[in-house]
């Protein structure tokens, strides 16, 4: 028997150790991620779905501009009425106007809730919030002048039907069309349709019905939680924000998965993954806008759209580079 017969032993079988926990690791990575089904969706979804966005067409325009003076900042919605975004903070509790930009327009403290984590505007002055801790839904009215308000008294609705404190609805859209609300439970992500509500709100007769929705693929094949959701008007379209994945999907009026755009570094432009995503809005010009937890603001156009901002910016601002330095 060789001498070195054991100590080549004992290197094959560390060498073997070692490439087991590294196959360990890359599979967990692979599954915590949902890498696998993302390649085979993305691969199987048609490249012109019809009234889709198109969001591999996007790229990033404005990447993690922090909003001053501001954190604990969550949601978002777009109002096209005053083409301005909404958001919430819930540390102290309060609606947040913001530009286009990012930047904040005004703060309207929000009396009676514990835990504000979702706005939907509803048209008009009418907006949606979600308490999270208590699931409650209530319906408010924001003027031009308003500068705090108090839900107390406001019409509301319970959803009480998973209690599991701080994991529990925290997306909201409101489909002006139908008059339907979407809902998203966070957490063994779900989301629930609300017909009926705005005739109970009301006052009116009105006959209120709760589904689950039933997209396809379901969400558990790919994410792993729910933070935001988004309808779009003019397709009917709905947008699903997922903060662990960190990844946008679109859905079509059929419920079926169209299209997705990866929050990753390298993806879209972006050059450091989108650490946090906690509102995803959509423009009356179809811009796609983030919002990340503590204050991160995204915005999201059309290639060709970004390529012309981009052209823009650069005539407008002086050119920073020195003769036959190398530039974008």
């Amino acid at each position: 028997m060789p001498a070195d017969f054991f100590p080549k032993t004992a290197k094959r079988r560390l060498a073997c150790a070692l490439l087991l926990i590294a196959l360990s690791l890359v599979a967990a990575a692979l599954w915590y991620y949902r890498a696998i089904p993302i390649l085979w969706y993305w691969h199987a979804i048609p490249g012109e779905a019809p009234q889709a966005l198109r969001l591999s067409e996007y790229r990033v325009t404005l990447e993690a501009r922090p909003i001053a003076d501001i954190d604990n900042i969550s949601s978002l919605t777009y109002n096209g009425e005053t083409d301005t975004l909404f958001s919430t903070r819930n540390r102290p509790p309060q609606i947040v106007e913001l530009s286009r930009e990012g930047e904040i327009l005004r703060r309207i403290p929000v009396a009676g809730v514990e835990d504000l984590e979702g706005i939907s505007h509803a048209g008009g002055r009418l907006f949606v919030l979600i308490d999270e801790r208590r699931q409650q839904i209530y319906r408010v009215s924001l003027e031009a002048d308003t500068r705090a308000i108090d839900v107390t008294d406001a019409p509301r609705l319970g959803l009480n039907v998973l209690p599991s404190g701080n994991l529990g609805f925290e997306g909201v859209t409101w489909d002006k069309v139908s008059q339907r609300l979407y809902v998203a439970k966070e957490k063994t992500p779900r989301v629930f349709k609300i017909d009926g509500l705005a005739q109970l709100m009301e006052g009116r007769a009105a006959h209120l019905q709760i589904d689950e929705w039933q997209p396809q693929p379901p969400f558990w094949h790919f994410l792993r939680d729910l933070s935001s959701l988004s309808r779009h008007e003019k397709s009917g379209h709905l947008f699903v924000l997922s903060d662990e994945s960190r990844l946008l999907a679109e859905y079509n009026a059929s419920d079926e998965l169209v299209g997705f755009m990866p929050l990753w570094r390298g993806f879209h432009g972006l050059t450091a993954n989108v650490p946090q995503a906690e509102g995803v809005a959509i423009g009356r010009d179809d811009t796609v806008y983030l919002i990340s937890e503590p204050n991160l603001f995204y915005r999201f156009e059309r290639r060709k759209k970004a390529a012309s901002r981009k052209a823009r910016r650069e005539y407008d601002e002086p050119s920073q580079h020195f003769p036959g330095e190398e530039h974008d």
